[in-house]
């Protein structure tokens, strides 16, 4: 398999291991703990550039081959798949039977497991929420090689749910994801996107209120403010009749709105390339009333992303000056923290990397370090991709 990068955010691994079952995956790690070597686990490496640099990469960990659909129980709406499976692909599988995982591919050619471990979601985050909402169990392989389960295969299991929780987004520092248990939803039969230009940012955020405080139930509120221009759209998914009436009740409320079949051509994807070679990727969190002002602050980078729950992102090019993209990232992180959120550098060239503090502002850092502790006590997985050196 071909892969985007090579190295682990510009750092090379010592080898590449390639387990195809979670007792290899064990037998790997038992045999790195004897030897106190450091382990990456990857999927298809779309986001093996994300996060802080690694402070050790004896062993690049491939997930890859453990792809496959282990239990598909369409009738309670649940499946067990391989950490390496294409998102794509289990889409295609679970869509035989009408269903679906609401968790859009936010990064194209993106694994179960990748899309885990950054916890990456897209515009249906409105509808079903994220990778966190959507996880109802793992089986995962330890730092010292011993193989573990949590959570369960139906929705209301909520044994060691938890567990299975802390480990999206922690970036592989905990453990060893190899299998996900989902709860799917149905194919919605109809669809279609309802979309306004809006004059500034104010206006963005006036229209998105009158989204959010209608009766339309959208499954995703999006706002593109890259381009030079800025743009509000929002999903309507249903029955043919109740997607008809709400799509009307839509274009009433917003006032030179266009509808369509077909999504816009930026719908759900980040608005830099896929390598962030060339670009800073930030992701800004920020209240739902703070829309305006981040977007604002964003400037003439612009942003995109979900209006309708408060995340999205900002392309910053990397050729601009140190000190300037210091100062846009100052000012995005004012800006969010007074809306209650954040903003975090997701992505960026290796050399740009470490003059900039990627992460800002973590006021649970000790309690998440405590954590790593107990799961990792030797700091031997992913050591240092994660917020505060974790």
């Amino acid at each position: 398999m071909s892969r985007p990068t090579q190295s682990i955010a510009g750092v090379p691994p010592g080898r590449t291991e390639h387990p195809k079952s979670t007792a290899e995956v064990a037998e790997i790690m038992r045999a790195a703990a004897i030897a106190g070597e450091s382990v990456i686990p990857t999927g298809a490496g779309t986001k093996l550039s994300w996060g802080s640099p690694p402070t050790s990469a004896d062993i690049l960990l491939d997930l890859s081959a453990l792809d496959q659909v282990s239990e598909h129980a369409s009738g309670d709406l649940i499946a067990t798949v391989g950490a390496g499976m294409p998102l794509t692909r289990l889409n295609e599988h679970v869509a035989t039977a009408g269903q679906r995982l609401a968790l859009d591919e936010a990064v194209p050619g993106a694994s179960v497991g990748g899309a885990l471990a950054t916890d990456t979601s897209g515009p249906l985050r409105m509808l079903a929420g994220t990778m966190r909402d959507l996880l109802i169990g793992v089986t995962m392989v330890r730092a010292d090689g011993v193989v573990a389960k949590a959570g369960g295969k139906v929705v209301k299991n909520v044994a060691g749910y938890d567990v299975g929780k802390l480990l999206v987004g922690s970036y592989g520092t905990l453990a060893v994801v190899t299998e996900a248990t989902f709860r799917l939803h149905p194919v919605p039969p109809s669809r279609r996107w309802v979309s306004v230009a809006a004059r500034d940012a104010a206006h963005a955020a006036e229209l998105t209120q009158a989204v959010l405080h209608s009766q339309t139930v959208p499954s995703a509120l999006e706002v593109d403010a890259t381009g030079g221009g800025m743009r509000v759209d929002v999903l309507v998914e249903g029955r043919p009749e109740g997607v008809a009436g709400r799509t009307a009740v839509l274009s009433a409320l917003l006032p030179g709105a266009e509808t369509s079949e077909q999504p816009p051509d930026s719908w759900g994807r980040y608005p830099w390339d896929d390598t962030t070679a060339t670009h800073l990727g930030i992701k800004v969190t920020f209240r739902l009333s703070g829309l305006a002002d981040v977007v604002r602050a964003a400037g003439e980078l612009g942003l995109r992303g979900s209006a309708g729950v408060g995340v999205a992102y900002v392309a910053v090019p990397a050729e601009r000056d140190l000190t300037e993209i210091q100062a846009i990232l100052a000012r995005l992180r004012e800006a969010t923290g007074r809306n209650g959120g954040s903003a975090v550098v997701l992505d960026a060239p290796p050399a740009l990397k470490r003059e900039l503090d990627l992460w800002g502002p973590v006021p649970a850092v000790e309690l998440m370090r405590r954590v790593k502790h107990e799961f990792d006590p030797d700091r031997r997985l992913s050591p240092g991709r994660f917020v505060g050196g974790i």
